[in-house]
């Protein structure tokens, strides 16, 4: 039996009463009964259908295979439990998890023990799992009940999160470290100097001062490269326009670079002329002398360092720094644009180095949609390799 739609009496007894009011009113009553004839007649059409009939159409176009194409196309991780058996998962938790994971029980296919203690309680909830995926992942995993049989399983991955949050912690610790030591030493020295009984004489005074002169440069420079990483880092999605002519502008910032005795082992090759690209002239000046600037510190004080600007045939610009130092062990190359990253620290503060350098060329090739490599053999030398895309109107 097909069931009927339900009279709007609320709606007619509305317009029996409003036809009274008229009527006492003195309206005329023709008009009375035309208004009212329209107004249950537009009740009846607008009835609404029954719900059965209604909740029966919506599970005909809400199948599996509209549900499952419907979910699909969410970003995080869902599943659908029938009590503890995993009958539906999405792209993106087949992906995580594997194809296999449709069919098992859902504690055999997460597996980690807090995953399974949420998944066997009666209500629903929610709990932040360590190395579900992977010894690193963080996950927030949300359990919501349907009814008495069915369940949704829906995951959030807060790795991301957590990474960035720790790498905020370790730049501060490691910042607070690299301020912390040239402090120390500055007060230390002085402390001793202004003290009228420790009676210090003029030639281990003047070396006093000369430490506390060279800490105070260190520290001078630690806090300026720290201002330049936070220029770079905010800037970085924002792609300069400003046009460049490329070898100019490193001829320039090498010809800066170090001191002048320094300059005189720097040999510049300009080996492509005119190449123009869109560029921060600031940033990208920075860029050579910090590359420079390591070649004279680490490189072999006897040898050259050599500057080349070149062509690629893919239109970019190429710059190299190469010099004829140490070396750098392989295992090390990996990491030497993380910030503070030292191969051997002893050496890189002796030398005046702040550890921010390679992480500061690594963010500005970044901006400027580059490429950055780093060579090195033990005994040999290291070279460093840029390139930048040209203007499209080169």
């Amino acid at each position: 039996m097909t069931p009927q739609r339900p009279l709007p009496w609320p709606g007619i007894i509305l317009a029996l009463t409003a036809a009274a009011g008229m009527l006492v009113a003195g309206v005329n009553s023709w008009l009375v009964i035309a208004v009212l004839l329209l107004w249950i007649g537009s009740l009846w059409i607008a009835r609404p259908e029954p719900v059965i009939e209604r909740a029966r159409d919506d599970r005909a176009r809400l199948g599996p295979d509209s549900v499952r194409e419907l979910i699909d196309q969410l970003s995080f991780p869902l599943m659908m439990l029938d009590h503890d058996r995993i009958v539906l998962a999405n792209a993106e938790a087949r992906t995580t998890f594997g194809a296999h994971i449709v069919g098992q029980d859902g504690r055999v296919a997460l597996r980690h023990p807090e995953a399974v203690a949420l998944l066997e309680r009666t209500e629903g909830g929610v709990a932040t799992i360590e190395g579900l995926t992977s010894p690193r992942s963080i996950w927030l995993l949300n359990r919501h009940f349907i009814d008495e049989r069915y369940s949704l399983i829906e995951l959030h991955n807060r790795s991301a999160e957590a990474d960035v949050s720790r790498a905020h912690t370790d730049f501060v610790a490691n910042a607070s470290h690299e301020l912390r030591t040239p402090l120390a030493s500055i007060i230390g020295y002085v402390e001793t100097l202004i003290d009228e009984d420790a009676k210090v004489d003029e030639t281990t005074s003047r070396r006093f001062l000369d430490t506390v002169l060279r800490e105070g440069r260190r520290l001078q420079a630690l806090v300026s490269d720290l201002m330049s990483l936070s220029r770079v880092e905010a800037e970085k999605h924002d792609r300069p326009y400003e046009l460049v002519d490329f070898g100019k502008l490193v001829t320039k910032a090498a010809g800066e670079s170090g001191s002048p005795e320094d300059r005189k082992r720097i040999a510049v090759s300009i080996l492509a002329e005119g190449l123009r690209l869109r560029g921060d002239e600031q940033q990208l000046e920075q860029l050579v002398r910090n590359l420079v600037d390591n070649a004279i510190k680490y490189g072999d004080p006897e040898q050259p360092v050599l500057v080349d600007v070149s062509r690629a045939e893919n239109a970019r610009a190429v710059l190299t720094v190469t010099d004829r130092g140490e070396g750098i062990a392989p295992e090390h190359l990996p990491h030497l644009t993380r910030r503070f990253y030292r191969s051997d620290p002893g050496r890189s503060r002796a030398a005046g180095g702040t550890g921010l350098g390679l992480a500061i060329v690594k963010h500005i090739v970044e901006r400027h949609r580059g490429w950055l490599d780093i060579e090195s053999r033990l005994g040999v030398g290291t070279t460093v390799t840029v390139k930048l895309p040209l203007s499209d109107n080169h």
